[in-house]
Parts: structure tokens; sequence; C-alpha cells
């Protein structure tokens, strides 16, 4: 399967590595911004087509599929055109920054009958997965609440600056926060979706959309619940998760200099259903890297296959929570969910 990576940033480098690595699939062409992230991919892929304009990729006929890797704003525009080209398309989370560009996107998919499978690759990971794993298999009872807590280093700018563009970047809540929302959403997928959100926190300059911290808590139907904070004035990056059922519990957690690395501590600890102690449950690896590649490798089947490995219309529900969380922010009251 031959690949077309638009975007070639610095997450969008591990992404060429990781369609490199991955069986049964090629990099044959990359779209760049600029001419110095075009020398660089010149230099680093010399057997693929380098293009300064997405376009000129989308229009070759030898492309199978299409990663995207790049700004939030720009995820409408580049993910349609992918679209409308022919192209199955990875696209990076999240599936747009409001819910009109999703529904567009959506349509386009379903127009056009092609694959779009949307980044929430924590889904894949060892451990963010196996607690998935664990509540479906109902080895902590009926699920009560979810509790995830991230406290990290600011967030870099970006190229141009975009992430710290709240035009651009939509929110820091959707970020990043997204993907701790998608999990919680699948874990509770069982229970029903969340009915309304309620949110304390600061913004740099009082701009919500720029919130340098913030506590999100989500109700579910049944009295369940999900926390989720996030803390962007921090250092290095630590990630915690705890679950608690009625028969059972679980933490899990993570900690490393930095978000993209290898090196990391981390673990999964569980209370299973009859048991007296908990139990550490085995896992190999862990992270974002791991998982990108993870994502990759199974993106090349799920193409062929003609399924997304999380749908648009799944990723556009941890979009609506993002923006319910903005929006009780705001306003200082618990928000629907719509």
């Amino acid at each position: 399967m031959r690949f077309g990576l638009i975007g070639y940033g610095l997450f969008g480098r591990y992404h060429a590595r990781a369609i490199a690595q991955a069986p049964g699939a090629t990099l044959a062409a990359i779209a760049c911004r600029s001419r110095e992230t075009a020398d660089a991919a010149r230099r680093d892929w010399p057997d693929a087509v380098v293009e300064l304009d997405y376009r000129a990729l989308l229009a070759r006929r030898d492309i199978d599929a299409v990663d995207i890797v790049v700004p939030n704003d720009l995820h409408e525009q580049i993910g349609i055109a992918a679209l409308e080209a022919g192209k199955d398309v990875l696209l990076e989370k999240p599936l747009a920054p409001t819910l009109a560009a999703c529904d567009r996107l959506i349509e386009t998919a379903r127009r056009t009958g092609r694959v779009l499978s949307i980044g929430h690759e924590l889904r894949l990971s060892q451990q963010w997965g196996a607690i998935k794993r664990i509540i479906d298999a109902g080895d902590v009872g009926n699920l009560q609440s979810v509790a995830f807590n991230l406290f990290r280093f600011p967030y870099r700018p970006g190229s141009g600056g975009w992430r710290h563009d709240a035009r651009r970047v939509g929110s820091w809540i959707m970020e990043e926060l997204v993907h701790h929302f998608d999990l919680v959403l699948w874990y509770f997928a069982r229970w029903g979706d969340p009915v309304a959100v309620s949110a304390v926190g600061f913004s740099r300059d009082g701009d919500s959309a720029l919130t340098e911290a913030v506590t999100a808590t989500l109700r579910f139907p049944g009295a369940r619940y999900a926390v989720v904070t996030l803390t962007l004035t921090g250092f290095e990056y630590h990630l915690g998760c705890e679950v608690v059922g009625a028969d059972g519990a679980l933490r899990a957690w993570w900690s490393g200099g930095m978000d993209r690395t290898r090196e990391a501590s981390f673990g999964l600890t569980v209370r299973r259903r009859g048991a007296s102690a908990p139990a550490a449950v085995p896992l190999e690896a862990s992270g974002e890297l791991f998982e990108l590649e993870e994502q990759l490798r199974l993106i090349v089947g799920a193409f062929r296959e003609r399924r997304a490995l999380v749908s648009a219309e799944q990723a556009r529900k941890a979009v609506a929570v993002c923006l319910a969380v903005e929006e009780a922010l705001r306003h200082g009251r618990e928000m629907a969910i719509t």
C-alpha cells in the first residue's frame, strides 16, 4: 500500500518512520509546507517524491492512502480534499476543531465511499487498551468512575506557533485532552454517552481556548462520572488513571521526561472481582511512539478491509466533549453535551 504523508513537521517525521516500518506499506510521497522541511524530507527519504503542495500529492494516481499530520485548523480542508481525490485517510486527532467541520468530513467520507480513520492511537496501547479489556471482561464489575490526571510541560509552539494561536489549535483542551476524553467515552461505551460536563480552570490572559489548567467532570447515566484534569504549567510528562467499579478497581501511570520518549516508567495494577489484593498487569511497552507505530501497522489491514481503526463518528463525540468543557469554563456552569 503506497502512502502519501502530508505534513513533515516534528510529529510528521515520526509518522514517516512509522509508515516505513509498517509491513505492507511504502512511504511513496511527502507534501511539505516549506522548502526547509522539503529539503529535510528529501534527505531523510530519497526514494519518496517530495511536493511543496499537498494537492500535487493528492493528484498522484500511484498513492493509495494518505496520512495527514497538519495543524488542527487544516484538518477539514485537507481531509476533504484527500477523500474527494479517492484516497483512504488517516487523519491526526482531533477530527476537526468545530462540530460543523466534523460533520462535513463525515459526510464527505460517506459520499466518496473512502475510509476515514482518526488518530486516537491511545486505544491501541498495551496499557490504555488493557484497561478497556479489563472493564469489558467484567473484572471490576459495574463501572462507576474514571479519573485521568495529566501533569506536563507547556505545549511546544509548533510550526509557525500554531499551537499558541487559538484560531489554529482550536483550544489547548482539544489539542491533547481529546485523547483522554476519547478513552473515557470508550471505557463507558456500554453505559451510554455523557449527558453534561462542568469545569474549573485558569487560562492564559483570560482566553478559555488557551486554558493552562482545567478539571472537567463528566456526568454519565446512572450517577456514573469521569474526572479529567490537565496541568500545562508543570514539568516532564506524567499521566495517571484510576478506574473504580462495583467489584474492583485499577490504577495506571506513565511518567517520562517528554511525551515522545521510549524511556519511561509505567504500570497497571488491578484488583479484580473476588480478589483480596491487587496484581500487576504485565506490560512490555507503552508510550506515544509505540502506539503510533502500532497504528500504522494496523491501518494497512484496516484500509484493505474497508474499515477505520477509530471512526470519524466516534472521534466527533470526543470533540463535542472538548467544546462543552470550553463552554462550561466560559459560562461558569454545567453544560449539556450535544
